[in-house]
């Protein structure tokens, strides 16, 4: 059992080295065109982040009822989350956006770019916000708190959401990470190529050797033809017609000899 898997790993072996050079090629054109998506073709994009704070304020007598309001506010986050993203919101955010640089052209791009999170058990909740451009999407996280805050008192009649932290300019943009995505290029790159040269190995019909023929398929050997090049056929030739041209030619140079 262990000789059978040694024999197979040295035949995975084998095949790779013969390989090399495909596997190789196809890690480099793979990781090249990755490189070229990257750093020509992907926008960069940023990222800016507000925080709100959902926190409803109780009388003093009230004050034994804190915990089971604080949890009630906890629930409402993920009613809140909705109420960001819908076109209550997004549509007055969407009107005063639609000219500023990076904006995705329309109010279900601009959605697609807004993502509302919180922790668990925690009253505060992020609105973050993507962008080509720094200044647009701190811009648009700060509109969508303000509007939000102001609409839901109307929507739900409370006034217990306030901005804790607004969205500051964030000038490195978080996307593409081009380290990742160079490292990704070229572990994609090498299995494809190993994958290339196990699927060409397969479909290789040509017998390359004897002892697949006498141990594999139980055949005789009866002799082994070996395959000369076509210039060494020609480099042969030649050199028989010179020694035979100079022998033809030394023998037409003897005198010829007189009888007596």
């Amino acid at each position: 059992m262990g000789s059978e898997q040694t024999i197979s790993m040295m035949q995975i072996i084998a095949i790779l080295r013969k390989h090399i050079r495909m596997i190789l090629g196809t890690t480099f054109v793979v990781t090249l065109a990755v490189a070229f998506v990257t750093f020509f073709v992907m926008a960069p994009k940023y990222q800016s982040t507000t925080q709100l704070l959902v926190n409803r304020k109780l009388s003093s007598e009230m004050q034994a009822a804190q915990l089971q309001q604080t949890q009630a506010d906890v629930q409402m986050i993920n009613t809140y989350k909705d109420i960001i993203t819908s076109p209550t919101v997004l549509k007055s955010v969407d009107q005063k956006v639609k000219n500023y640089p990076g904006y995705p052209g329309s109010m279900d791009a601009l959605k697609k770019e807004i993502s509302v999170s919180s922790q668990q058990n925690s009253q505060v909740f992020s609105v973050t916000v993507k962008s080509t451009d720094p200044y647009t999407s701190a811009e648009v996280a700060n509109l969508t708190a303000k509007t939000f805050k102001k609409k839901v008192g109307k929507i739900m009649s409370i006034d217990n959401v306030s901005i804790v932290s607004p969205a500051s300019i964030e000038k490195h943009p978080v996307s593409p990470r081009k380290t990742l995505n160079l490292l990704a290029g070229i572990v994609v790159g090498l299995l494809l190529g190993v994958g290339f040269a196990f699927i060409r190995e397969i479909t290789d019909t040509t017998v390359t050797s004897e002892d697949f023929l006498t141990h594999e398929l139980g055949l005789t050997s009866l002799g082994i033809v070996n395959e000369i090049d076509q210039a060494e056929v020609k480099k042969r030739i030649y050199s028989k017609q010179e020694i035979y041209g100079s022998n033809n030619t030394g023998l037409a140079a003897q005198p010829s000899q007189k009888r007596v």
